[in-house]
């Protein structure tokens, strides 16, 4: 089914490649306005330039840093007056073994993947007040259902993504609406982000094997989005249908 997002603004966080990507390509094909935030600015501006239909303005955005969230859903309110869907799809995964104690890792995915996470709510939460409505759409992944040797940092931060998000779900009230989205493998550069080369090897294997397109991804948080605004998506898994 296809929804009428016509005018519709949304940013996204980790928006230059991947599922980022496919999302912003999909939504504004659908009419959104976007405001598209990435560490590399380069390749936002080439995204943005490159969309069909809709709008979209950009900022260089680490989430890491309180500020850059903050200044990119103030770009919404600048650009377009409002600011109505927040996807936070910003994530590393940088997976190995606990007893490889790669610390500074560790320290990377809890700042990118949940505080980043965190970030998000702190700048849209106030505008959402204010406007009396707004979506929050995480993106979270199945590795907070299962956890699996190599993944235990990853899996926490995940788990500890839908937990959070639960939360704030039960503290939105009737006129803010919150979805996480759990995609399984998708063919995405995920895998680069392990420095241990064997861990690297099997994901690479388990992608080219099983996994599916990041518009597969697209599609469900889009599904999120187009539902009227009494109806609140609260969670979807998407994996490829041979992912155990």
């Amino acid at each position: 089914m296809t929804h009428d997002l016509t005018g519709t603004v949304i940013a996204i966080t980790g928006a230059s490649s991947g599922i980022g990507a496919a999302t912003a390509t999909l939504l504004a094909e659908r009419g959104a306005h976007l405001v598209l935030g990435a560490r590399r600015e380069d390749r936002l501006k080439a995204l943005a330039a490159a969309l069909p239909g809709g709008e979209a303005a950009f900022a260089a955005t680490d989430v890491r840093r309180r500020e850059d969230v903050a200044n990119l859903v103030a770009l919404a309110g600048e650009r377009f007056g409002r600011l109505d869907v927040l996807v936070s799809n910003a994530g590393i995964g940088p997976v190995s073994r606990l007893d490889d104690l790669r610390v500074d890792e560790w320290d990377a995915m809890v700042d990118v993947n949940l505080k980043g996470v965190l970030h998000g709510i702190a700048a849209a939460l106030p505008v959402f007040r204010a406007q009396g409505r707004g979506h929050f759409v995480t993106v979270a992944s199945t590795a907070g259902y299962r956890v699996v040797p190599t993944m235990a940092v990853y899996a926490a931060t995940k788990t500890a993504v839908r937990v959070l998000t639960e939360g704030l779900r039960q503290e939105a009230g009737e006129h803010l609406r919150v979805t996480t989205v759990s995609p399984g493998f998708v063919a995405t550069d995920f895998a680069a982000g392990s420095s241990d080369p064997d861990v690297r090897a099997e994901l690479v294997a388990a992608r080219d094997r099983m996994a599916i397109p990041p518009e597969a991804v697209a599609e469900a948080i889009a599904y999120a989005i187009g539902q009227p605004p009494e109806v609140d998506v609260n969670e979807i898994v998407v994996r490829p249908t041979a992912q155990a």
